[in-house]
């Protein structure tokens, strides 16, 4: 069955192009283009997409209120096309709160690789098709956080002993980050290193947002920048994230490195967490978020090889149940968790005191 798209751009230049990417596809059919959100929720409402992209800034209804006029009256996906600008990226953030389930980078950039760009549209269009927004927890009110469904393994439970948690995540990420990390008290005892696949542009604002709604400190990695108790690190988008002990000292500090292996992502939660092992060993807590594809797979099983701990998102509460289920799968995931419980399990784990809100 074919999938039907609804492109909304106020830029004739841009609906051409984003038309193009997707009718190069045989199972892809752009169904309608719409020039603002006014007549975005007009033809949303006599289409019935199966998925719309949705530009960011446009004249008039705007972007984001078209997102919430669509999302009040269909569950359709919508996935928002932003400009790498900080406005833009703090508009998308906005739009994935209200329901849109991802974003791409406008392909009008001279630095974006528009091949990039297409393949990671035809793949999300495809992916979110068959989901619908099935799973998304953006839009939702903060839940009740229940007991944990079960004791922890009592294999690794060495709560002392954990020295750092490495977290990854991709497609359906910033929601579910602003769902966690915030969870966390300022009295977590353990650096937190994060990777979120997302463009240039975008991890910085993602930190500040975070920080902002964060008890612990949250910021974009930088060259040199020692872990912290109490703070979490998001690798910036374009570079490498590894981490390593400094000499002579107790410290462990950041580095930033150019991606020398071709890698599908950068950053990678493989290099990532492959650093983290080799640095702490079985001190490694790590935790795989919602996601497309199998990032991860080959860094969790060096951290499983250490003798690490690691949590993987379950299928329910996951946008997309890619990079987890190929993680558990692949017999390295020690607990299955929802969204909501993932927090609680990281205090436990690190022996913090957890207190519900």
């Amino acid at each position: 069955m074919a999938i039907n798209v609804l492109v909304v751009d106020d830029s004739a230049f841009m609906r051409r192009a984003i038309s193009r990417m997707l009718e190069g596809e045989p199972d892809i059919i752009v169904c309608g283009t719409a020039r603002n959100g006014e007549e975005a929720v007009i033809k949303a409402g006599h289409l019935h997409p199966d998925v719309i992209t949705m530009d960011v800034e446009m004249p008039g209804m705007s972007g984001l209120d078209a997102v919430r006029e669509i999302m009040s009256r269909a569950q359709i996906p919508i996935i928002m096309v932003s400009a790498l600008t900080q406005e833009g990226a703090e508009t998308t953030f906005r739009a994935l709160d209200l329901g849109a389930v991802d974003f791409i980078a406008k392909p009008d950039a001279a630095y974006v690789n528009i091949k990039d760009v297409a393949r990671d549209l035809v793949a999300k269009v495809r992916v979110f098709a068959r989901r619908g927004t099935r799973g998304h927890v953006g839009a939702r009110p903060k839940v009740a956080l229940p007991p944990l469904a079960e004791p922890l393994p009592p294999r690794t439970v060495h709560t002392d002993l954990f020295e750092c948690v490495a977290i990854g995540t991709s497609t359906g990420g910033p929601v579910a980050l602003s769902n966690l990390v915030p969870l966390l008290p300022a009295t977590f005892s353990t650096p937190i290193v994060i990777v979120q696949h997302m463009p240039p542009g975008f991890t910085r604002p993602l930190a500040d947002r975070l920080n902002q709604s964060s008890q612990i400190t949250v910021v974009e990695g930088a060259e040199g920048m020692v872990l912290r108790a109490g703070q979490a690190i998001i690798a910036p988008a374009g570079r490498q994230l590894v981490v390593r002990r400094v000499r002579g000292s107790d410290e462990v500090e950041v580095q930033l490195c150019m991606d020398e292996a071709n890698s599908l992502h950068v950053p990678s939660v493989d290099v990532m967490a492959a650093s983290v092992a080799d640095v702490f060993g079985a001190s490694t807590l790590a935790a795989i978020l919602t996601g497309m594809g199998q990032d991860g797979v080959v860094g969790l099983r060096k951290v499983k090889d250490r003798g690490g701990f690691v949590i993987g998102q379950d299928a329910a509460t996951s946008v997309v149940y890619g990079m987890p289920r190929a993680a558990a799968q692949a017999g390295l995931v020690d607990r299955v968790l929802p969204l909501d419980q993932i927090a609680p399990a990281l205090c436990e784990l690190t022996n913090t005191s957890f207190a519900r809100s």
